[in-house]
């Protein structure tokens, strides 16, 4: 039996537009969500303002300032070995409004040499269409996705960079996480995926399940554009796995596991199979939600389904109907709770720390589609401590992607799962896109800003790197 990973294997690193570009008001870029952003903290959420207001500070406005030293940063990931580089397309960069009738050609170009540059260096582009870059204007004019005047534009701006980069970009997403605004307690992914305020005297479900649907018809809707325009792309969805276990085996927790579930599969069942599953027409029914989907409509769906499914792996959740178990109450299934996994460790963040979670994200996922998987997000967040040397020494960091990357091989030698590649989150230092904290350091590669905008920006190798190095040299065998 073959014990190693595919010789094609795509090792890289994972960015995003708004967390590393800045330069978010030049060459012709206007507002995105992102850009009404303030900076949180650790246990501090973010707030969104009405616009931009003077003296605020919007920690994506400069981000690591990747437009102007993407070719520095890029000659650090062709030392790295990087295979592939995720990032995405500003949509804000190339239509300051979404709704203009022709692109920005300054934005348009940067990508150009952006990607450019990668191809040059050895690295493959894997692009994002949306990834919390959305116009503010939509926002503005439109009250955001669950307005479906929105499809189009977005379905244009997709045309547009499909078209432009046609013989520069293989691999694709549409949307970034749109499952994660199925957790209607977070009102930040609301508005980061479908730029999208619910106010109190609104109806929440329906709001996020319509902005849901219409995206991913725009989804479905792209799909089949881009595929006219080059029949060799590999468009993929982009969907946020938190893998719910049940508490204990009893019988109630295992049913409040499937329900949790499904909320977050919803997303990619339509991406892959082209039809709304029974188990959410059933619930719209039960909760008297009417949502807007024509025949035609639920036509796009079946003809736009994705090549392969990428995804994000941090975490793990646990749920439970036990009533003496404390944890955070489930809106959609009300007898059960979320709790604490006694069987796990968790971040400085609170994040649930649990490596072989992914070896089962690989298993489930792949049983549910039978799809080629690309892991595109994983990473640790942490506080880094810098030597009077310059020297960030990472044990943590290396210790967490080995158990990860560990996981994964068994996911693939040992079970079958045909992976793509894997791209660890924030390859380099950029803005955290949940706390907006620089502090919150994923990168291989450290960048000199702190929480407040206060650095000289100068990049520098964590043991991380060496370490990532090597991996990527073995193909996996040295960890």
């Amino acid at each position: 039996m073959n014990r190693e990973l595919p010789k094609d294997f795509l090792w890289g690193g994972a960015i995003a537009a708004h967390q590393a570009e800045g330069a978010w008001n030049i060459d012709g870029r206007g507002p995105s969500i992102a850009d009404v952003m303030t900076a949180g903290g650790n246990g501090i959420p973010r707030k969104i303002t009405k616009g931009i207001i003077e003296g605020e500070y919007y920690p994506n406005h400069e981000a690591i300032d990747f437009y102007h030293r993407y070719k520095e940063d890029i000659q650090l990931f062709k030392e790295l070995g990087l295979k592939c580089l995720r990032t995405s397309i500003s949509w804000s960069r190339i239509f300051p409004t979404g709704q203009e009738e022709t692109p920005n050609e300054q934005g348009l170009k940067f990508y150009d040499d952006l990607f450019d540059e990668c191809l040059k260096n050895g690295i493959e582009p894997v692009v994002t269409l949306s990834h919390f870059e959305i116009p503010y204007a939509i926002y503005e004019d439109f009250g955001g996705f669950a307005n479906k005047a929105v499809i189009p534009l977005f379905v244009k701006f997709a045309q547009c960079v499909f078209d432009r980069y046609k013989d520069k970009v293989t691999y694709w997403m549409t949307f970034n996480e749109i499952n994660n605004q199925a957790d209607g307690q977070e009102p930040v992914h609301v508005w980061t995926n479908s730029a999208m305020i619910i106010e109190d005297d609104q109806d929440k479900e329906a709001l996020v399940f319509q902005a849901g649907v219409n995206e991913l018809i725009a989804s479905a809707w792209a799909v089949n554009e881009g595929k006219k325009i080059n029949p060799n792309f590999q468009i993929g969805c982009m969907m946020a796995y938190v893998p719910i276990y049940p508490y204990s085996c009893a019988p109630e927790d295992m049913i409040a596991s499937v329900k949790a579930n499904e909320r977050r599969f919803f997303y990619s069942d339509v991406h892959v199979r082209g039809e709304i599953p029974t188990y959410t027409e059933k619930y719209w029914e039960q909760k008297g939600l009417t949502i807007d989907i024509s025949e035609k409509e639920r036509q796009i769906l079946r003809q736009g389904t994705v090549d392969y499914i990428g995804f994000s792996y941090y975490m793990s959740g646990t749920i439970t109907t036990l009533p003496d178990v404390e944890g955070r109450q489930t809106e959609d299934i009300p007898s059960a709770k979320l709790v604490k996994n006694p069987y796990i460790t968790a971040s400085d963040w609170g994040w649930p720390i649990d490596p072989v979670g992914l070896r089962y994200v690989l298993n489930t996922v792949y049983q549910r589609y039978d799809l080629p998987l690309f892991i595109v997000e994983n990473g640790f967040g942490a506080y880094d401590q810098l030597t009077d040397s310059n020297e960030i020494h990472d044990d943590y960091r290396i210790n967490y992607l080995r158990e990860h990357i560990e996981q994964m091989k068994k996911a693939v030698v040992e079970d079958g799962v045909p992976l793509i590649g894997y791209t660890p989150w924030g390859i380099i230092d950029i803005v955290s896109f949940g706390s907006g904290e620089m502090e919150k350091r994923y990168g291989m590669i450290y960048v000199d800003k702190d929480n407040t905008g206060k650095g000289t920006l100068q990049r520098l190798k964590k043991d991380s790197f060496a370490w990532y190095q090597q991996v990527i040299e073995t193909n996996g065998e040295q960890l």
